[in-house]
């Protein structure tokens, strides 16, 4: 019989491409995870790996089982969530993974309502800004607070369930004393900007590929002379009166001084930020309870005030 531990690791391996990788993921060591892919291949009698130069890859009988073994994962997690929604109790532990510029407003509110209603539940939170989709396919999250900008395709794959959370706009961010930027909190055409000193995120990262395509939209193409995806970076540029940012409003703390926090009017860009778990009939009471936690926090957040001036 099939070892569900082995399928596993085989599923890991593939998605990593090497044995290394996966080690690293699983928290094993190279060796641990080689034994357990050899046994695999004993049990199973014919190769599931092949080198591919510096990483491995599938043979033909390595993929015909992983088309299996997803769906025994599947079925096996849907077994859970049946179990765990029977019993209708919220279990011990979940991890989530959330943006960076979603945890003073969402996801820190989320987490302090949890303690607070389920304190037998311990929430491990992963801040990165990597694109967490793929690790929850693979198990290593039960839910992900992630964002898509509307001004780009929607990617997700349909093997992921998303809650819609709240739409959050760009705002144009300038320094509060001496700007010389004359927005004054009102209201920005995007082709104002034009002139100004942008600091905007890579154009490899989705809001750097939104604001890009707006500014095209808007009539012109940004030349910016920041380029930076850390927010506080952003935000101190702006406040330095050295640089006009284009800031997610959930990423500007309240309390922040010392800026004018503009919408934008004409090409409003705005990305929605959703949490997101792997898709099963059954709903599962844990993965039930952080959801509703990041909504409720979303929800009191679309009420916040823009920063002080």
């Amino acid at each position: 019989m099939l070892d569900i531990r082995r399928l596993h690791m085989l599923r890991t391996v593939a998605a990593r491409g090497s044995i290394t990788a996966a080690a690293q993921s699983l928290s094993l060591s190279a060796g641990a995870v080689s034994q357990q892919l050899a046994a695999l291949r004993h049990d199973v009698g014919i190769d599931l790996l092949r080198p591919d130069g510096r990483t491995v890859a599938l043979t033909e009988a390595g993929r015909v089982l992983l088309e299996h073994a997803d769906r025994i994962l599947a079925a096996m997690e849907e077994a859970e969530c049946a179990v765990a929604a029977v019993k209708g109790t919220v279990g011990a532990t979940a991890t989530l993974a959330a943006l960076p510029s979603t945890v003073a407003r969402i996801v820190a509110p989320a987490l302090t309502a949890l303690s607070s209603d389920h304190p037998q539940l311990a929430v491990t939170c992963l801040v990165t800004d990597q694109a967490q989709l793929r690790e929850l396919t693979l198990g290593t999250v039960d839910v992900v607070l992630g964002q898509h900008y509307h001004h780009l395709p929607e990617t997700t794959p349909r093997s992921i369930a998303v809650s819609p959370l709240l739409d959050d706009p760009l705002l144009v961010v300038t320094a509060a004393v001496g700007s010389v930027s004359g927005f004054d909190g009102r209201p920005v055409c995007l082709r104002e900007l034009a002139a100004h000193h942008l600091v905007v995120p890579p154009p490899t990262t989705d809001c750097g590929q939104a604001i890009l395509q707006a500014c095209r939209q808007a009539g012109f193409t940004p030349t910016p002379r920041y380029v930076t995806a850390d927010i506080a970076a952003q935000l101190t540029l702006a406040r330095s009166g050295l640089a006009t940012a284009l800031v997610p409003r959930t990423a500007i703390d309240p309390a922040t001084r010392g800026i004018h926090a503009a919408p934008i009017e004409d090409h409003p860009i705005q990305r929605l930020l959703f949490a997101a778990t792997r898709r099963t009939e059954t709903t599962d009471p844990t993965t039930a309870a952080v959801i509703a936690a990041l909504r409720d926090a979303a929800r009191q957040d679309r009420t916040a005030h823009l920063p002080p001036t």
